[in-house]
């Protein structure tokens, strides 16, 4: 016991093992629900499910490891949610791009990550883009998995007239998943850890009934991932015509990941004069988890704002995150269950994550138009383009052109400029 104290620190933090413990419990059920939401995207994307099953366990494990034994935080890692949709649906399916370019891209935003935590100019690089935009951005991605959620649900469906309209409500599909939904809502609000998870444990049963699936049983030996191992080919995503994926990849990570940080670090008490002291290390630790993931054959890696369960648990150290990384590493035995999660048994947790990415809305500055306009195209661009990468272009070009046209370029720092220009000179002159 006294080695753990002396390692994490425990007494310092005001913390102790059974506490961390139970933290680290609390953190895995609210997140273990990408364990079976990653692989049923990526498996749109032409990725064996199976291996992308253990890419995830491991990805998240590796990474949450590094963050609670380098960085010393309770925060838990994973795929990210929004990242995954867009690998998947506009990177792979939209652009038609090999997966294993697409892991390329994910393996140099890594990279180039890391080399900004090293460098320590990622607080310039936040800094400089308008919080008007990373807000939007966040917004984006919400209706952009709201929309995969409702069309893996079936209540969304494509229609030559209307573009889309609503589904038949009837199937058991519909029904399952608007069941699932609500009743992972109901658990949420009533604190009931691992809400998301119970919800699609409970459309899984609920599908072995009404709709047809099949159980393969509860525990075996992990499946292989060698379909995905060192599957990625960053030379082919050097390629100009998607270096704009890369910049999604990065951009999105760089927000998401201090984002995530500070506000899990706030909500734990655990800022000094507002600022998280071991800040380097735990983006550090987030960008290795970026790379690990590349490597064994997942999206992007992520902290997770679910680690705030957790924190609200009493868990203060890297403790807690070591105790999530087992789990995650002791979850690569239930295959068979992971194997049998419907689309639709996802998309009640897809739904329900998007809408709490939806209350960003109210960070953004409805007064000043040239703030708010910008963050609207941003925000509304994404699902109607099925593109991250357009939405944030289309808000950059806003946003440089508006403050420009209004008089008030002096306002704008120079990272919008290069950025808003990257993506012009792209749409000028390149094609894809």
């Amino acid at each position: 016991m006294s080695t753990l104290d002396t390692f994490f620190k425990l007494k310092e933090h005001g913390s102790n093992v059974r506490t961390e413990l139970i933290a680290g419990l609390t953190t895995f059920l609210t997140m273990a629900y990408i364990i079976f939401v990653n692989p049923t995207i990526l498996a749109d994307a032409g990725m064996p499910k199976d291996a992308v099953f253990v890419a995830t366990c491991l990805a998240a494990a590796v990474g949450t490891l590094i963050m609670g034994l380098y960085a010393n935080y309770p925060i838990g890692m994973a795929p990210g949610m929004g990242l995954n949709a867009y690998f998947a649906y506009a990177v792979v399916l939209g652009m038609g791009v090999p997966w294993q370019t697409a892991l390329g891209a994910v393996f140099i935003s890594g990279c180039l990550f890391i080399l900004v935590s090293l460098f320590k100019v990622r607080e310039q690089i936040v800094n400089g883009i308008p919080h008007s935009l990373r807000s939007a951005i966040t917004v984006g991605l919400g209706l952009f998995l709201a929309l995969i959620a409702l069309k893996s649900a079936g209540i969304v469906v494509a229609n030559p007239a209307t573009l889309v309209s609503v589904g038949d409500l009837h199937k058991p599909a519909a029904v399952m998943a608007i069941t699932g939904f609500l009743l992972i809502v109901a658990l949420d609000r009533l604190r009931v850890p691992g809400a998301i998870l119970i919800g699609i444990i409970a459309v899984t049963v609920l599908s072995f009934f009404i709709g047809g699936n099949t159980f393969h049983g509860f525990v075996s030996l992990p499946p292989s991932i060698d379909a995905t191992l060192f599957a990625f080919d960053p030379k082919a995503a050097f390629s100009v015509g998607i270096l704009n994926v890369v910049l999604v990849f990065f951009l999105v990570e760089l927000f998401d990941a201090t984002g995530t940080l500070m506000g899990v670090a706030a909500r734990g008490g655990l800022l000094v004069d507002g600022k998280m002291v071991r800040l380097n290390k735990a983006l550090m630790a987030d960008s290795c988890a970026i790379v690990a993931g590349s490597l064994l054959g997942t999206s992007s890696t992520t902290a997770y704002i679910e680690s705030a369960a957790g924190v609200q648990a009493g868990g203060r150290t890297g403790l807690t995150a070591v105790v999530v990384a087992l789990l995650f590493l002791a979850s690569l035995f239930i295959a068979p269950i992971a194997g049998v999660v419907p689309a639709y048994a996802t998309a009640p947790a897809l739904l329900f994550v998007a809408c709490l990415m939806l209350r960003d809305l109210t960070e953004v500055d409805w007064s000043d138009t040239t703030e708010s306009v910008p963050a609207a195209i941003t925000a509304l661009a994404i699902p109607f383009t099925y593109s991250i990468a357009h939405g944030i272009a289309f808000g950059f070009m806003t946003y440089a052109g508006l403050k420009l046209l209004t008089g008030r370029a002096r306002q704008v720092r120079p990272v919008v400029w290069v950025i808003a220009a990257v993506f012009l000179f792209k749409y000028a002159y390149l094609k894809g």
